[in-house]
Formats: structure tokens, C-alpha cells, sequence
């Protein structure tokens, strides 16, 4: 009688708690993870690192969690685990890191992060190419001006832009953007229930090669960044690389690419803002406009059903 019961009250429970896991929306999910890695930027800004050293050290030190919370995930279930589609995105993600480290030391983190929104344009075309998903009329109506808006942003126009070298900032960026376009497709087809831990797992070991591939050629790998650098780095491998992407890889599955990629432009906004608070950054007034235009397009985008 006493194991009955006890078997009846976790069954009551799980009964109760599962519908409150459902209750969280993807799209809650992914701004929240979005809002998290927003703040990579600006650890990124104020750790004064190069991009293949902020992407290697912020790879490495999100392992062990993502390792402990693999071997939780594994205790859960036996659920079905791919290796190497989430390879594969890593490689996307490490490009990203990379690129985006060094852009954000050109152009600033607020626009350097709203140039890596490309990736809204690219993650719909190549679904629909490559899975048949097709984008929304609003989406193709509102692409023209997503890309009219990335270009004032990152002052690709001849226009005033904020940064020491605003245009090599902003192709660094765009570069980043296709390799992080490339992560989303692919995790969207590598993370299913039971598995999201290790999907990043291996996703942040391949990202970690890749920036020593990148970094060590080019003399812009630095495996001793010191204090308080590491310490900014630590920071952005907890918040930005496990908690951020936890949440985005939690939501995407759930989402179609569309969504996803627009839902998740949370992140350049935050970027901008913390930039403006935090770094006492000042982009230029058509850059701004860029940056606006952007987020009119996204918002005429999502109140699509």
C-alpha cells in the first residue's frame, strides 16, 4: 500500500507539473534566451579580447556544465542522440563566435549584433530551398527591407558610422551571420526531446575547434588572456554560451525558421541598448535609423499568424 501510494503521488504529480512545462511558449523561450546572449556583446567588449580568443575560452568553460547536464539529461531517458548534424552547427556557431568577437571591436556590440541579424533573411531561404519550408508573403515582403535597414546599419552605404572600422566591422559581421544561420538550421534538425543538452554539447566542442583552427594561423589565439579578462569570459561562457543558448535550443524545435530567426532579433535590440548604457557607445543617427527599420520589419513579420 505504501509503495501504491507513493507510485499514485508521483504520478498525480508529474500530471500537475507537466502542463506547466508546456506552458511556457517557445517564443517567451527564445526572447529570453536571446535577452542572455544579448549580454555577450558586451563582455566580449570589456574582456578587450580577439574573437578567436573570446569564442575559444567561452566554449571551454561552458563544458563541464554542458557535461553535467548531459549526464543528468542521460539519467532522465534513453532518448535518440544525433552526433553529427550538432557537429556540423557547431562549425556554424565557432564561424559566428569568431566573426562576431572581431566585429564587435570594429563597429561596436549594439551594431555589430543587429548585422548578425542577416541570418533572418538566410535561415527562410534556405529552409524553404532545402526542407520545402515555405517563408510567409509578409516574410517576403518585409526581406527587402530587413536588408535595406542591415546596410544603413552598418554604414555599408557611405554613410557615418560608429567605430574604428565600421565597414570591415560590418562584412565581419554579415560573415557571422551566415555562419550562425547555419547553426540554427541545422540544431533545428539535431535537437528533439530528451537530447537538447547533449545537441549543444557537441555543438560547443565543435564551435571550440574551430576557433583554434581559426585563431592559431593567425596569431589571434590568446591562451592566457589574464584577469580580469578571463574573469568577463566566464561570464559570457555561463550566461551567454549555457543558460542563452539552452533556452534557444529549447525553443527553436518548437518554432518554424521564420519565427525563429525573427523572434530571436531580441538579441540585437538588447545589444543595442546595453551598448548605449553600458559601453557609452553612439551610433550614428543613419545607423539608428537602420536599426529601426530593421525592427519595423521584424515586428510586420511577426504579427503573421
Amino acid at each position: 500500500m505504501v509503495g501504491r501510494s507513493q507510485a499514485e503521488r508521483v504520478t498525480t504529480t508529474d500530471t500537475r507539473t507537466a502542463p506547466a512545462r508546456t506552458r511556457v511558449h517557445p517564443v517567451v523561450l527564445a526572447l529570453a534566451g536571446s535577452l542572455c546572449v544579448a549580454l555577450s556583446s558586451v563582455f566580449i567588449k570589456v574582456s578587450g579580447t580577439s574573437g578567436a580568443t573570446s569564442a575559444f575560452w567561452r566554449c571551454l568553460c561552458a563544458l563541464p556544465v554542458l557535461a553535467a547536464l548531459v549526464w543528468l539529461e542521460r539519467r532522465r531517458g534513453s532518448a535518440r542522440r544525433r552526433v553529427l548534424l550538432p557537429l556540423l552547427a557547431g562549425i556554424g556557431l565557432g564561424v559566428d563566435f569568431v566573426l562576431w568577437g572581431d566585429a564587435i571591436a570594429l563597429v561596436g556590440a549594439g551594431i555589430a549584433t543587429v548585422l548578425l541579424s542577416v541570418q533572418v533573411v538566410i535561415v527562410p531561404v534556405v529552409a524553404w530551398l532545402a526542407f520545402r519550408e515555405r517563408p510567409s508573403r509578409r516574410f517576403v515582403r518585409a526581406a527587402p527591407v530587413l536588408l535595406g535597414g542591415i546596410v544603413l546599419a552598418g554604414g555599408l552605404a557611405g554613410t557615418p558610422a560608429f567605430g574604428p572600422d565600421p565597414v570591415l566591422g560590418a562584412v565581419l559581421a554579415l560573415g557571422a551571420g551566415v555562419g550562425f544561420a547555419g547553426y540554427l538550421l541545422l540544431m533545428r534538425r539535431s535537437t528533439g526531446v530528451g537530447s537538447r543538452e547533449h545537441t549543444l554539447f557537441l555543438a560547443t566542442v565543435s564551435a571550440g575547434v574551430v576557433a583554434v583552427a581559426l585563431g592559431v594561423p593567425t596569431g589571434r589565439l590568446d591562451l592566457d588572456p589574464g584577469w580580469p579578462a578571463l574573469g568577463w569570459l566566464v561570464a559570457l561562457a555561463l550566461l551567454g554560451q549555457v543558460v542563452g543558448w539552452l533556452l534557444i535550443s529549447t525553443a527553436l524545435p518548437r518554432m518554424s525558421s521564420a519565427t525563429g530567426a525573427t523572434v530571436m532579433l531580441a538579441q540585437p535590440v538588447g545589444a543595442i541598448l546595453l551598448g548605449v548604457a553600458l559601453l557609452h557607445e553612439q551610433p550614428s543617427a543613419p545607423q539608428l535609423a537602420g536599426c529601426l527599420v530593421v525592427l519595423a520589419a521584424v515586428a510586420y513579420v511577426s504579427t503573421a499568424r
